[in-house]
């Protein structure tokens, strides 16, 4: 098909759940992003460009494709490829500190709240500490999609996070931002996101795929934060 670009939108390897510092990867997610590398060296995929987001976990999950794949690209940073705050969303409607989320339940009372906190911040009743407004939000995520098709032609690799790909996704499909949530909330470590782009539109292909952790021996390394 002529003109028809591919985007491969990556959410980052495993990061550091319930840690100190979240924004850094794990040990599996080190793996897990050059096992990716490897996968996509070995469909012989070359990349035009690579977008990143600004976060640490963005950066490394580049380092381990990178290092897996052979390759040496000099990464765009793009700040609006960055996760919303997902503390600030829960602090906005429970300011009480939570405890740490370590068991079964106190995981789940996580991400109850924090699907309460995004429905909210995406309606605009709350403004949560430090972020942006969601259609701001939403408008960082257009412009990487804008530039991508505005400026190339060949394949583009972006590294992020599940709720920027989940609004990507949203603004490609026309989805509700309830719909937008659902999405974000399945997005798995360094799931592929596939779309096809001309210079006027994006088109989904593939959605949230782990193509090079799809067998037996990899099943424990499938993760979801």
């Amino acid at each position: 098909m002529g003109g028809m670009g591919h985007l491969y939108l990556v959410r980052h390897g495993q990061a550091s759940f319930g840690a100190a510092d979240y924004d850094q990867l794990s040990p599996l997610g080190q793996r897990q992003s050059e096992r990716l590398g490897e996968y996509l060296a070995a469909k012989g995929l070359q990349f035009e460009a690579v977008i990143t987001g600004t976060l640490k976990r963005h950066a490394q999950t580049w380092a381990g494709i990178a290092q897996g794949a052979g390759l040496a690209h000099e990464p765009l940073a793009w700040p609006g490829l960055n996760e919303y705050d997902s503390d600030a969303l829960i602090r906005a409607i429970h300011p009480a500190p939570l405890p740490r989320p370590d068991t079964p339940e106190l995981y789940r009372q996580y991400f109850r709240l924090l699907r309460d906190g995004m429905t909210q911040w995406m309606n605009g009743v709350v403004s949560p500490q430090g972020m942006p407004a969601y259609l701001d939000f939403v408008q960082g995520v257009r412009g990487a999609l804008d530039h991508v098709r505005t400026t190339h032609s060949g394949n583009v690799l972006i590294i992020s996070s599940g709720g920027p790909i989940a609004t990507a996704v949203g603004q490609v499909l026309g989805t509700t931002p309830e719909a937008t949530i659902e999405l974000n909330m399945r997005i798995r470590n360094t799931a592929l996101t596939e779309m096809a782009f001309t210079p006027k539109r994006h088109a989904l292909l593939t959605f949230n795929t782990l193509p090079h952790l799809d067998d037996a021996a990899s099943a424990s390394w499938v993760t979801y934060a």
